[in-house]
């Protein structure tokens, strides 16, 4: 039997990257799972390719919503228990570097900015907990929230407010893990490091052959990813899926596993984007 059999999962942000291969692999693994991103183009690419892996198309709920509005979460979570009457996991993966309007960067990012980047990297989480926690304490679920090395304890100046938000999101995971293990229902964190999805090449303005340039050359530096390579979204869908598995993962609560091929252990990117970084 499949690991996932039976259940249900949520998978938000899942038009592309990390939350795409994390949506394949628990659907081929047994998982009937709600897709959702705001790009109905880009989810529907998700949907084939879960199609593709050989799961039934009656497994497979697409919804499109911005996951930072209450109707959106709402729908979201409606449509899930409508198509499959329950849900067992919730993968809170959205999350983004948004830019800023005016082109601030670093710590000159303007406010509005700050505010978007905690509405959508952590407030949206804090949200879906409260909403879906009823339905996960029925069937004692399991929550992965998807944070990032940015979090720390290294400083990113590069990158402030969103750093900060995903820090916000590690010690907030922490927080509720601890208030809903007694209803059955536990929280772990993800933190990847570079993934190879054009998250971290977007904000910076590059193309499709400038990303994978980017990629390469960072996999290539030991001092920036010492296993010699940037992660795929696939290297970090299978963490995601060990911590929503209970049966292999029951006993860990609360916890972040940081999969980033070494990169926080010897913290040379740091100094590596610090010397190359743009002054305003």
């Amino acid at each position: 039997m499949a690991r996932f059999s039976d259940k249900v999962a949520i998978v938000t942000g899942s038009s592309n990257g990390i939350g795409r291969a994390a949506a394949v692999l628990l659907a081929s693994e047994g998982a009937k799972v709600t897709i959702t991103g705001r790009d109905s183009e880009r989810l529907e690419e998700t949907r084939q390719a879960v199609l593709k892996a050989g799961v039934a198309e009656s497994h497979v709920n697409s919804v499109v919503a911005d996951i930072t509005s209450a109707d959106g979460q709402d729908l979201l979570i409606s449509s899930t228990l409508e198509k499959f009457g329950k849900i067992d996991i919730l993968i809170n993966n959205a999350g983004a570097n948004i830019p800023d309007a005016n082109g601030k960067t670093r710590t000159e990012g303007g406010i509005d900015t700050f505010l978007k980047m905690f509405q959508l990297n952590l407030q949206s989480v804090v949200e879906m907990t409260q909403k879906v926690r009823p339905h996960l304490a029925k069937t004692r679920g399991e929550i992965v929230n998807v944070s990032s090395i940015a979090a720390g304890p290294a400083a990113q100046p590069q990158g402030p407010y969103y750093s900060s938000a995903k820090a916000a999101l590690d010690q907030y995971s922490r927080s509720a893990a601890i208030d809903l293990i007694s209803e059955g229902i536990r929280i772990n964190v993800v933190q990847p490091g570079f993934v190879e999805t054009g998250f971290s090449t977007v904000a910076r303005g590059l193309n499709a052959e400038e990303s994978a340039n980017f990629y390469s050359s960072m996999g290539a530096q030991p001092h920036c990813i010492p296993a010699g390579f940037c992660a795929k979204p696939e290297h970090i869908a299978s963490v995601i899926a060990f911590l929503a598995d209970r049966k292999a993962s029951e006993y860990i609560v609360g916890q972040t596993i940081t999969a980033d091929g070494g990169s926080t252990l010897v913290l040379g990117f740091h100094a590596h984007f610090a010397r190359k970084a743009p002054k305003n």
